[in-house]
């Protein structure tokens, strides 16, 4: 077989190892697919994702107007007809504290954190009701409704405990006369140009799945929340003003300005509360603080981005058999080339499958032994060594080892990586540097005939 062909059988060979690892990567997405399915599963008999916005006072009125009407013989006419409207306030200030208490729901081999939060919230208002623009047709306003938007109202533990001005007031299901979910509040209805000074008391404690949503909807906000899970990712339209994050949990607090803010104009235009995760923010959403308390270690999506360089693992092992086999004259089959191959692709599978059931520390660790200890003996028959075999598995050890720091250093991935295959590179080329390539191919082609 000449150069050209074997170089080719090498290249055909390292595309053919794509179809199990395409094959594996489609395992380890479709446990990721069970993954979510737990946490829907938790959610549904549980709560979802939580959020939080208010509290927000409504106050109803109706009142009479003049307009122009076509009459029946098509003349133009006035009359009084009466029109429907509400003023929504928000509070001058809020303030609101919160212990996030968390805890595991198992779902098979799948753990989903949930959580129950302990929320104070003070709030107050300080408004004025419009005065009657026209004494003769005065409004009339109705009872006012204060109300706080909750996302998931199953979420809610024991009796929310609400006072108004220092007196416990009922609350109720539902936003009132707004669609959404949430609760509410009655109150006496004002008379027109009366001022309202309102202070707002509400003692929550609300569960929830994974996430937590705040939408600042005061002049003034401020938020301060902390829990023992030493993992929160702050994923909201703000981050926290202060923070402190140690292996006994976080704290962490928000300033918030309605300045800083569109969650009022959006509240109007009827926008609701951010949806669970990371994902960037949509036009039919709150303005809002986020928190997820998210597992640091993820093993579906680390074993995804070790699959990643499943190909690369393959195609470094396959230059250097093709190197043995040209300078040391050996004669490598194309069956124990994809042998070789499969035993790396089948390392992803090992990996994913034990880290449901260990730290993904230690299932990355007992995977890669147990494919450089088989991959090693094997070689060391096919290489005609134990030594070269042994230096095939050191050599694949050095690689397992530069993909586990690539898996723990996100941050720093792409310029490890971009180092490790130039100095792959560069080793390959120091090493071939006095071969004579077209001597190795006079040499090699009597041999294959």
């Amino acid at each position: 077989m000449k150069l050209g062909w074997k170089i080719l059988m090498v290249v055909l060979m390292t595309l053919a190892i794509l179809a199990p690892l395409t094959m594996i990567r489609g395992v380890i997405q479709e446990r990721q697919e069970y993954r979510e399915q737990a946490v829907y599963r938790v959610s549904r008999g549980y709560a979802g994702p939580q959020g939080i916005a208010g509290p927000v006072l409504t106050v109803p009125y109706v009142e009479t107007v003049e307009v122009e009407e076509k009459g029946i013989n098509g003349a133009i006419r006035t009359v009084l007809r009466e029109r429907e409207g509400a003023w929504t306030y928000f509070p001058e200030s809020l303030e609101l504290t919160g212990t996030i208490a968390p805890s595991t729901r198992n779902v098979g081999l799948h753990e989903v954190r949930v959580y129950e939060l302990g929320a104070q919230i003070a709030a107050d208002f300080d408004i004025a009701i419009p005065a009657n623009p026209e004494p003769q047709h005065p409004r009339r306003i109705g009872r006012p409704y204060l109300s706080i938007g909750i996302a998931d109202v199953r979420g809610i533990a024991g009796t929310p405990r609400l006072r108004i001005g220092g007196r416990d007031t009922p609350l109720r299901q539902g936003l009132g006369g707004a669609g959404g979910s949430g609760l509410h509040a009655r109150l006496p209805a004002p008379s027109a140009g009366q001022a309202l000074a309102l202070q707002v008391r509400l003692d929550l404690a609300l569960g929830g799945t994974e996430s937590l949503a705040i939408a600042p909807l005061a002049g003034r906000n401020r938020m301060v929340l902390d829990s023992s899970w030493p993992h929160p990712q702050f994923n909201g339209d703000f981050s926290p003003r202060s923070r402190a994050l140690d292996a006994g949990g976080f704290r962490a607090e928000w300033e918030i300005s309605s300045l800083a803010s569109n969650a009022q104009a959006q509240y109007l235009a009827g926008a609701q509360l951010p949806g669970p995760g990371p994902g960037p923010h949509t036009s039919g959403e709150l303005d809002a603080i986020g928190l997820s308390l998210v597992d640091p270690v993820n093993p579906y999506s680390q074993a995804d981005r070790a699959s990643k360089y499943g190909l690369l693992f393959v195609l470094l092992t396959f230059v250097g058999f093709f190197m043995f086999e040209l300078i040391r004259q050996l004669r490598i089959h194309p069956i124990q080339y994809g042998l070789v191959g499969l035993a790396l692709a089948i390392f992803f599978l090992l990996l994913v499958s034990l880290s449901e059931h260990v730290a993904f520390g230690l299932a990355y660790l007992v995977a890669a032994a147990a494919c450089i200890g088989l991959l090693g003996y094997y070689l060391a028959h096919v290489l005609r060594s134990r030594a070269r075999g042994a230096g095939f598995a050191a050599m694949l050890a050095l690689l397992y080892a530069a993909l586990y720091g690539l898996l723990i250093s996100e941050d720093n991935a792409l310029v490890l990586g971009a180092g490790l295959l130039f100095a792959i590179l560069a080793a390959i080329m120091v090493v071939t540097r006095r071969v004579d390539w077209y001597q190795l191919a006079a040499a090699a082609a009597p041999q294959r005939r």
